[in-house]
């Protein structure tokens, strides 16, 4: 039997609502014991002085590339990625090549992942067929394959008719409807935030509008069906104060945002660097605010990355024909730590948006520290300065607006099933 024991640090489990100093036993890769002053002969001890000891991040949306845009990511250098910045596991997109529409595309996706993968995978299948919007996929066999839930993400589901059947299905299989919540109409082609940014930068704008109306159809189709539905990457202050009021409601209804959109605004976007290229963009200061709010008040549930890299070469164009999209995994923590820094969220409240909520929506293991749980964990310095060089990270791309800049808060070690997949000083530690 392998025992270790990660001793001294601040134990953070939003799953007991647990914040203080102890040790934590880990057996054969689960779980045994938090309390203080563990004592147990031959046992491997971790020295986690100084840090915080928490429930390994699950990201819930982000695009590992594979099946075919090996060139971008693939689910080795993605999963790299995810483990050094402290996620444990990883629910990526369908939007691959092929689509993941069919239960074939799934099993790939986690035969791959098995072989390859340094933290743990989770598909999310697509809503409809060829993320067309048109004819629903087959989510029952999809769902018997191993998909968590369901998604044309990147896409918007334009047809209510199609939405209404994808969420009247997803409650036969138990899972979410993740929305990405965009009225193309309106859209036309904008590619930052509609306001005296597009304005100045003289480029096609995105109004909030377009977020709001598609937030609002999909929270009604919700209430009507009962089904679950999960709004990504919340941006406008519109939509967080609708899916506010669908909650008061009753309407089954979670949220995420981004660290960008919680960190950024449009004006990044001034200098036409393509790495603030974003969908949906980053939006005003009022906007941003709310979304800070919204997640300190648990109006949105989670955080998660949205990781979307691309290739160099894709983004070394004109703003309007770059892909949108940044890389996220590596860079999260420190980040979103701007929320605790400024009071705004406790470090427990934080760890539960990502981790414990994240694994609550997709039903997946994680995001506790209790008892018979997979040892997935992260040791935080929520001090430690440094610079991230995008060159040097683990993802394929490099496309990051956060690139050269020195960071506050840092991923120590990161253990799948108690075995350590990566610390700070020696890097990832999987082949």
């Amino acid at each position: 039997m392998s025992r270790v024991i990660i001793s001294g640090g601040r134990v953070l489990d939003p799953s007991r609502d647990f914040d203080g100093e102890a040790d934590v036993l880990i057996e054969d890769g689960r779980i045994e014991a938090v309390e203080a002053g563990i004592e147990v002969r031959g046992a491997e001890r971790i020295d986690a002085s100084g840090t915080w000891v928490a429930p390994a991040f699950i990201d819930m949306h982000c695009h590992l590339r594979e099946p075919g845009q090996e060139y971008k990511e693939d689910l080795a250098s993605g999963s790299r990625a995810a483990v050094a910045g402290g996620f444990s596991a990883v629910a990526c997109m369908a939007n691959t090549d092929p689509v993941n529409d069919d239960p074939s595309v799934t099993d790939y996706i986690l035969a791959r992942a098995r072989e390859h993968a340094a933290a743990k995978i989770y598909p999310i299948a697509a809503a409809t067929r060829g993320l067309l919007g048109e004819v629903m996929t087959e989510m029952s066999a999809l769902r018997d394959a191993g998909a968590v839930a369901f998604s044309d993400d990147g896409k918007t589901i334009m047809d209510s008719g199609v939405m209404r059947s994808v969420l009247e299905y997803s409650k036969m299989v138990d899972a979410s409807v993740i929305v990405h919540a965009e009225d193309l109409c309106l859209v036309r082609g904008g590619v930052v935030n509609e306001g005296p940014i597009s304005t100045r930068l003289g480029l096609p704008g995105n109004p909030s509008t377009a977020e709001d109306i598609h937030v609002a159809r999909d929270l009604r189709l919700a209430a009507l069906t009962g089904a679950r539905l999960h709004v990504a990457h919340v941006s406008s202050a519109g939509a967080v104060d609708l899916i506010r009021r669908a909650r008061e409601e009753g309407v089954r209804v979670t949220a995420e945002v981004t660290p960008h959109h919680l960190c950024l605004t449009d004006e990044a976007a001034m200098g036409y660097d393509t790495n603030t290229k974003m969908a949906p963009p980053l939006r005003s200061a009022v906007d941003r605010e709310a979304c800070r709010r919204g997640l300190c008040e648990g109006v949105i549930d989670v955080i998660a990355t949205d990781h979307a890299p691309h290739a160099v070469h894709e983004k070394e164009v004109d703003f309007i024909e770059a892909p949108p999209g940044i890389l996220g995994l590596e860079t999260a923590f420190p980040v979103v730590m701007d929320l605790v820094r400024k009071d705004e969220i406790s470090p427990l409240e934080l760890m539960r948006r990502l981790s414990t909520r994240v694994a609550e929506i997709l039903r997946v293991p994680g995001g506790t520290l209790a008892k018979g749980a997979p040892a997935d964990i992260v040791l935080l310095d929520p001090e430690r300065r440094w610079v991230y060089d995008a060159a040097k990270g683990y993802s394929k791309s490099r496309n990051s607006p956060w690139d050269g800049q020195e960071m506050i808060g840092r991923v120590i070690a990161t253990l799948v099933d108690g075995a350590v997949v990566y610390h700070s000083d020696r890097g990832v530690l999987v082949h």
